[in-house]
């Protein structure tokens, strides 16, 4: 397993994260025991969130008693110093640690600098200076708000979404951080669950040896499969690369990564699921997809006023009211022919 150096953070780990969003859907006993195989089986980074619900409780209680040998990264979306300062306390005590290694701006709009009047960047340093942090990120979705952030300097780390289906200016991106000695934190390195081969996936990403992926845990068997890669990492070989290529062509344009931040919806439309159910059909148990439950969701899309509600939170920047109606009158199609041949 390649062992990569995260930007100049000090932070030297497998090319293989934890990322700890999924983990509170699970409970605390499933989590733990999640969370503690990885570590064993060789995982030493561990990314959440204060928004996250209590995965950093999960981290904490499965953890604690390892914590120097982990690397723990957490995120604010605090709108203010005071925010930002509760979050912390409130992170450090789920965490059941008196330093997290990496706190990161979650979901940023801008690129925070000091002297913006919000006074936030400015406390990002004074916690580093009385070491409750030991490096500054950031996290975004718009890529010219990451260009920024790269070219400014400030940050010891860039989360941002890195998978085989990004294009060229992501690419040059991820270039950018190297050129700056700014680790790469891939987020979304499955697109959202559109990419369903977890070897492709690694090798792809294996490929750049400046990036680390944080894959998103919920299950076992998932955890299984990128702990497979630790004794074993894929080659991108000629099947695999076939594989990406295939994909490329099949997802190439604009879709939903499913982040939901688009949610909610004031119809009570599922946006993240109902905008890219064509492709989740297609690329997953399409039993899974096509019962009443989802057929019920998929018709709230009749009641859409295209109020712009959900385009303004895009990250993407997706013309949703199109993609609904568009994913609505395919799964239509699909609907009609399992029923042509039930009949």
């Amino acid at each position: 397993m390649r062992m990569i150096a995260l930007g100049k953070t000090g932070i030297i780990t497998p090319q293989n994260a934890f990322g700890a969003l999924p983990v509170q859907r699970r409970d605390r006993e499933t989590a733990v025991r999640i969370l503690r195989t990885a570590y064993e089986g060789g995982m030493t980074f561990f990314d959440t969130a204060r928004a996250y619900s209590d995965s950093e409780e999960k981290i904490g209680l499965a953890l604690s008693d390892v914590r120097e040998k982990i690397f723990i990264a957490t995120k604010t979306m605090a709108k203010n110093t005071e925010e930002m300062k509760e979050q912390l306390e409130t992170s450090l005590k789920n965490l059941r640690t008196d330093h997290v290694d990496l706190y990161q701006f979650h979901l940023a709009d801008r690129c925070i600098a000091p002297g913006d009047g919000s006074g936030m960047y400015e406390l990002m340093e004074d916690f580093k200076r009385q070491g409750m942090i030991r490096n500054i990120g950031i996290t975004c979705h718009k890529i010219g708000v990451a260009e920024e952030c790269v070219a400014s300097g400030l940050y010891a780390t860039l989360q941002f979404p890195f998978s085989y289906l990004s294009g060229d200016r992501e690419r040059r991106l991820v270039a950018a951080c190297a050129e700056k000695g700014v680790g790469f934190i891939a987020m979304k390195a499955l697109a959202g669950g559109l990419i369903n081969n977890y070897r492709a996936a690694y090798a792809f990403i294996a490929q750049f040896d400046n990036v680390l992926p944080i894959w998103g845990i919920q299950r076992e068997e998932e955890l299984a499969q990128w702990l497979s890669c630790m004794k074993e990492a894929p080659a991108l070989d000629k099947e695999l690369s076939a594989l990406i290529e295939a994909d490329r062509r099949e997802l190439d344009g604009d879709f939903c990564r499913g982040c939901g931040y688009c949610m909610p919806c004031p119809q009570g439309i599922v946006i993240n699921q109902c905008a890219r159910m064509s492709l989740m059909v297609r690329r997953s148990p399409a039993a899974d997809f096509l019962g009443e439950h989802w057929q019920a969701e998929m018709q709230k899309i009749e009641k859409c006023v295209e109020c712009g509600t959900c385009m303004s939170k895009c990250p993407y920047e997706l013309k949703i009211p199109q993609l609904l109606r568009k994913n609505y009158a395919d799964y239509q199609k699909i609907i009609a022919g399992e029923r042509k041949v039930s009949g």
